[in-house]
């Protein structure tokens, strides 16, 4: 387990804990039902029972319809086996959940009554169960942005309490840049000297306890400790993946569609249902590891260069999701042909030595000790940088369409309010198909 200099990182989320009871009226956790949230949960509930404090915490629990089975099963056990000390909410609403393994959908929507014949497993019957027979909020709209329905949970929560109100995610610096950065920004408002927390509204903030924890943390610390956990990462486990290889998230997602074809080892009822929920979740699942879907080494067609080739593929794509990546690099041209952009110093080194035609454009403001560079036309690759895969090229274009990444993640781009309220136009858009 990591340690400081005169404690180890428990100690240390022992110690945020402790900041948290004591500073804030009311605490929900946002458990997912993976490692990190399931283990934050527990110390959470081990902390209190520890000092006996009697107050309840909320745990929001989103549920997105399509997942393992083992996944289902590790969030029933937390809510019905601690009841005594938590207020549950299980949400099971229609929400625009990003779809990665198709061309013809941005969006699913898990829970859609009309699709219920499809569901892949019944809607849970608990009674702290909230679905849209039940539901009141009074944010919720018809299959909003799965994003917009949490953030807009954490508001309502924090309205129908008295007091502060922090809700705790088990988010980790170490898995990746953004999360990193939830952390860090130091222009955000924080509550008193605690950098690992952020204010979210008028009376609202998020918390990282476990943000400086490793993946070996968490299992040393569940083992340690006796903590329930997934038992998907046992069958993880089993199928030869490593600690840092398991994840547990939405089978249509970005992020989890590189492992979709584990559903059919693991869980093969699951798998059948799976793939007949999301049109082209069989795809995904046989190319999700391959060239097909952009996640390997992209060979280009014979007869094209890199920005043909991004031409041709948006010509096979149905007009709403062409319109949105020619917006996303239209807007990437601009920005590195007109203001430009900060690389690393190996980067700008490889660049200049290899000729490729760039200009440097002054002291960036957000790096005050490096150039900003601008491009004088968009190469079409930069496979000879070696030292950088943040230089815009039309073969980066490429790749995202091949990986479905509709945000252009790739490129470097993150969610906006432009892209938010773009997003919600495609959405009123597609319900009425």
């Amino acid at each position: 387990m990591k340690h400081y200099l005169e404690k180890d990182v428990y100690q240390a989320t022992q110690e945020r804990l402790k900041f948290v009871f004591e500073n804030f009226d009311n605490i929900y956790v946002s458990f997912s039902g993976g490692k990190d949230s399931g283990l934050l949960l527990n110390l959470v509930l081990d902390y209190k029972r520890k000092h006996n404090i009697k107050k309840k915490i909320g745990v929001f629990h989103q549920d997105f319809e399509a997942q393992y089975q083992e996944t289902t099963n590790f969030v029933y056990r937390m809510f019905e086996n601690n009841l005594e000390d938590i207020e549950p909410y299980w949400v099971c609403l229609p929400m625009g959940s990003r779809c990665a393994v198709s061309n013809f959908q941005i969006y699913w929507y898990p829970w859609d009554p009309d699709k219920k014949d499809l569901w892949v497993r019944p809607m849970p019957t608990m009674p702290y169960v909230i679905n849209l027979d039940n539901q009141h909020f009074d944010f919720y709209k018809p299959k909003m942005v799965q994003e917009d329905l949490y953030a807009e949970f954490g508001d309502w929560y924090s309205r129908q309490k008295k007091g502060k109100t922090i809700c705790l995610l088990g988010v980790r610096a170490d898995e990746s840049l953004n999360r990193y950065r939830a952390y860090a920004n130091a222009r955000k408002q924080i509550m008193k000297d605690a950098q690992w927390t952020t204010k979210m509204g008028k009376n609202w903030y998020n918390a990282y306890p476990l943000y400086d924890w490793t993946t070996k943390d968490v299992w040393v610390a569940n083992g340690k400790f006796g903590f329930d956990y997934n038992k998907i990462y046992d069958l993880y486990y089993k199928a030869g993946l490593s600690i840092h290889q398991m994840r547990v998230a939405s089978p249509y997602h970005e992020s989890a569609k590189e492992s979709l074809n584990l559903y059919r080892i693991l869980e093969p009822a699951t798998w059948v249902k799976v793939v007949g929920r999301v049109q082209g979740a069989n795809f995904g699942a046989i190319y999700g590891r391959t060239s097909a879907m952009g996640v390997r080494n992209v060979k280009l067609p014979e007869g094209h260069t890199w920005r043909t080739y991004v031409k041709f593929l948006l010509a096979t794509l149905p007009d709403s999701m062409r319109r949105n990546y020619v917006e996303k690099f239209k807007t990437s041209i601009r920005f590195w042909w007109k203001k430009g952009g900060v690389v690393c110093d190996a980067a700008l080194k490889e660049l200049e030595e290899c000729n490729y035609p760039i200009k440097r454009n002054g002291i960036s403001r957000y790096s005050k000790t490096k150039e900003q560079i601008r491009f004088l036309g968009t190469p079409d690759n930069t496979d000879d940088i070696k030292s950088s895969i943040d230089i815009p090229s039309w073969k980066r274009m490429a790749i995202c369409i091949l990986k479905n990444d509709h945000l252009c993640k790739y490129m470097g781009f993150a969610q906006t309010k432009r892209q938010s309220e773009r997003e919600k136009e495609l959405i009123a858009k597609y319900r009425k198909l």
